[in-house]
């Protein structure tokens, strides 16, 4: 599909090219008589319209047809040299170059993230994304967005995000999440639909603008629905009410922003031989320096600075704080696979 694309025109006119060099022969061979070489020169050079002289004598019905294989060859030659023109010098070539290099890195691509829209909502989930070095593709179908972005650091596709094709040319079989910023409420819930309809355990993120949207687009599959508008405002109000404490929060709110973040770590990620410890036992305060602040137990409930005789069951999680040598001792030290 994507070759297809890429090579449309250029295939289109070398058919028409084709098309008309053997007709043009075969109708010098049955008009005039002469043999397949001087047909084809013949052909060749009225074609061309270099003015060369003509092969032999024409007869008046090789008059005709010469005149009008001139006019139907020149009208399809301008056109070809047009169009190719503007594929190459227009920028064409390069960006479907780039997309076919984009189609093979993301058909190798797996737990992913697929951002659809990528307007303020969208940058700013791109930006946080990169900072956490967590690998992630937007489709966008407003190119000139696009063209206004840095095209090597993030990975476009230029398309609509309610297409299933588009999903599917965005690796939404192998992708880990899909964060749906889309403007209208409408076109979320039909990316939440058709996301959930290709994948059962996806996770799903979308932005609501009006507070009925949001059980609709639970009800649709939404793991999480978000309103930046409210949460903008929230969070406006608390840096008034207690700005000390939302300071500090935003400090630790991603990795990459500053030199204390918070790490999450399931328990199936834990060697075998410290699955199914207390907190305590886990000693990790003692070894790395990072604290243990928060569990999540399978039921999805969460614990505040869970006690120490608190075990550490399958399915379940705990949230550690720590600077940035602190969690990577932690790492080494539970031997964690991160990479």
């Amino acid at each position: 599909m994507f070759e297809s694309k890429l090579f449309s025109r250029i295939y289109y006119f070398i058919l028409i090219l084709a098309v008309i060099i053997t007709g043009g022969t075969i109708g010098f061979v049955l008009i005039e008589g002469w043999g397949f070489v001087d047909s084809f020169y013949m052909t060749i050079i009225t074609v061309s319209t270099v003015g060369f002289r003509e092969v032999s004598e024409l007869s008046v019905y090789g008059k005709f047809f010469t005149a009008f294989l001139i006019i139907s060859s020149f009208g399809s030659f301008a056109y070809a040299i047009t169009t190719i023109t503007t594929y190459v010098v227009g920028g064409q070539y390069r960006k479907h170059l780039r997309e076919h290099k984009m189609m093979k890195q993301l058909k190798k691509m797996k737990d992913h993230v697929i951002i659809c829209g990528f307007g303020r909502v969208g940058r700013q989930v791109a930006e946080d994304l990169t900072a956490n070095n967590v690998e992630f593709v937007v489709i966008e179908m407003d190119e000139h967005l696009i063209a206004h972005q840095d095209e090597d650091k993030l990975m476009f596709i230029e398309g609509d995000s309610t297409d299933d094709e588009v999903l599917r040319r965005a690796s939404v079989e192998t992708a880990r999440a899909v964060v749906t910023c889309l403007p209208k409420d409408a076109d979320n819930l039909y990316v939440v639909l058709t996301s959930r309809q290709f994948r059962k355990d996806l996770t799903i993120v979308s932005r609501a603008s009006s507070p009925t949207s949001v059980s609709k687009l639970k009800f649709a599959g939404a793991n999480n629905v978000i309103m930046p508008d409210a949460v903008g405002g929230s969070h406006m109000a608390s840096l008034i009410a207690d700005p000390d404490i939302m300071e500090f929060m935003d400090s630790i709110r991603m990795r990459g922003h500053s030199d204390t973040n918070i790490e999450t770590i399931s328990c199936s990620e834990l060697p075998k031989d410290l699955r199914g410890k207390s907190i305590g036992e886990l000693e990790s305060r003692k070894i790395t320096g990072a604290t243990i602040v928060g569990f999540k137990s399978v039921e999805g409930e969460y614990t505040i600075n869970p006690g120490m005789e608190t075990i550490v069951c399958a399915g379940s999680k705990i949230f550690v704080l720590g600077n940035v040598n602190q969690i990577q001792k932690l790492i080494a030290h539970f031997k964690l696979d991160r990479e």
